[in-house]
């Protein structure tokens, strides 16, 4: 397996239904670039983060 690739654990939520499988989903290429620059996906990317994440971030960013 690569870091492209995964395994979807799926369920029917259909209370009659139950069924359960395994779909599997890889990443192939890009068709269009984002337009956003480096800089705003990163900047996107640490506002996802806790604050614990972030703090921790910030931490091992200083010591660069």
């Amino acid at each position: 397996m690569s870091n492209s690739y995964t395994d979807l654990y799926c369920s029917c939520s259909g209370p009659l239904c139950d069924h359960s499988f395994v779909m599997n989903l890889s990443f192939s290429h890009t068709l269009s670039p984002s337009a956003k620059s480096s800089t705003q996906l990163a900047i996107d990317l640490v506002r996802a983060l806790q604050l614990e994440q972030r703090q921790e971030l910030q931490q091992q960013l200083s010591i660069l």
